[in-house]
């Protein structure tokens, strides 16, 4: 027997970007304005890495923001830092993962098995990390302004 083809809920992927939007806004208000304040840093505490959100590309109606957390102590770049680039839609008020630990390009599904492996909802699910992500950083963090990064 063949196994199903997985097919994308799009009225539950949209639901997952708006809200994404939501919880953006909440920790980075400033982000539809087009104001250059730059970037916000959340604090967590209690030896969890601060995670950095700032904006690295901005336009009349979207944004690009990078959030990053960084778990080494070296100084150099862990497989375990969180790295995520979000495109921000203000008009549409919607905010969907482009970029996911150095990988871009997801579709909405995946034949399985395929070349890179990935799951056939893998877009689904890195929304999905975003959306919990997100919430971690309301619930447990301090908002903070962050100082300028220089050449990043």
């Amino acid at each position: 027997m063949k196994p199903r083809r997985y097919n994308i809920d799009l009225a539950s992927h949209l639901a997952e970007c708006d809200a994404n939007y939501r919880r953006l806004m909440a920790l980075a208000p400033w982000l539809p304005d087009g104001d250059d304040e730059g970037a916000v840093r959340v604090v967590l505490g209690d030896g969890v890495p601060d995670v950095l959100i700032e904006v690295i590309e901005q336009s009349r109606h979207t944004s690009v923001i990078a959030m990053r957390q960084h778990w080494s102590d070296e100084g150099g770049e862990s497989p375990h830092d969180t790295c995520i680039k979000v495109r921000v839609y203000h008009d549409a008020k919607s905010a969907e993962v482009i970029e996911f630990h150095r990988e871009r390009g997801f579709h909405a599904v995946y034949d399985y098995p395929n070349r890179r492996m990935r799951q056939r909802d893998e877009k689904a699910q890195i929304n999905r990390f975003l959306s919990e992500f997100l919430s971690i950083c309301l619930r447990h963090g301090v908002r903070q302004p962050a100082p300028a990064v220089v050449g990043s």
